[in-house]
């Protein structure tokens, strides 16, 4: 019989090393973060910087670069919403039509992630060039007014592509394990009480997928709102994010003190959305 206490603490040795790293991978670079936030805007690199607290920092950097942190979320909330739109069809078709072919469907959804993300983005400014194969299909087609000046490269439109398809994925996976586990027994049941397809889907299906599509949503929406790589190498100076902005404060124009403060903002900004959108479109498994 093991004596009492045994073992009491070894819970919080397996905890340890995740811990360890949280503190050392997150907590100190945040404190670090804050620190720059609060930086004296006066100091430069020669002079050094000194946390002075203050806090005037964040109006600044909000009154200065406002227009990249609205493009921003703008940016990133269509992307999501389009990548909701395709990532459901995809992730249905795979889960209730897939049969033995669910893997390698998998595996394709996944399949970009294989290469690099800088690659990846590249390839989509080939792609949109304005000799390309789709600008001379919007050109064919009269869709022009989707043109800038006959081309689609350095556009809104660009950017919004390549977030797209850069984050599909992290919303189809979400998806796909959700819809995955719904019992086909329940659609049968509503399509047997006279039900339409419609109906049954949005009555059974679509409630049943929430946590598949909070999830999705939020993998997608959060690290395309800091992206920068889409919007530098797809995009124009009018098209920069608040990921472009911060960039060069940090390493150009060496201004910390806005370059923290513009970090925190976005930050704590992306945190009490995340939290609101938890709250109302959240379901039991996940509150």
């Amino acid at each position: 019989m093991p004596r009492p206490g045994k073992g009491r603490y070894t819970a919080y040795w397996l905890l340890a090393p995740g811990a360890i790293w949280l503190g050392v991978f997150f907590v100190v670079p945040f404190y670090s973060l804050v620190s720059a936030s609060l930086f004296d805007p006066n100091g430069t690199v020669l002079t050094g910087y000194k946390v002075t607290f203050h806090v005037q920092n964040f109006w600044n950097a909000l009154k200065l670069y406002h227009p990249e942190l609205l493009r921003s979320l703008w940016y990133a909330g269509l992307a999501t919403l389009i990548c909701l739109v395709i990532g459901y069809v995809l992730a249905y078709a795979i889960a209730f039509k897939g049969g033995r072919w669910k893997n390698l469907l998998l595996v394709l959804v996944i399949a970009p992630f294989f290469t690099s993300f800088l690659l990846r983005t590249l390839s989509w400014k080939l792609i949109l060039s304005d000799h390309g194969f789709v600008v001379s299909t919007m050109k064919h087609l009269h869709l022009n007014f989707l043109l800038h000046n006959g081309a689609l490269l350095n556009t809104w439109i660009a950017v919004v592509a390549g977030l797209v398809y850069n984050f599909l994925p992290f919303m189809v996976l979400p998806l796909y394990a959700s819809l995955e586990k719904i019992d086909g027994r329940l659609i049968e049941a509503a399509n047997d009480l006279y039900a339409s397809p419609a109906k049954a889907f949005f009555r059974v299906t679509w409630p049943l997928s929430l946590p598949g599509v909070v999830a999705g949503t939020l993998l997608t929406f959060i690290p395309a709102a800091g992206d920068y790589i889409n919007a530098a190498l797809l995009g124009a100076p009018a098209q920069q994010m608040v990921g472009n902005r911060i960039q060069a404060l940090f390493t150009t124009t060496q201004d910390y003190a806005n370059a923290g403060a513009l970090s925190v903002i976005l930050m704590v900004l992306i945190i009490g959305m995340v939290l609101v959108y938890i709250r109302k479109a959240g379901t039991e498994e996940l509150v």
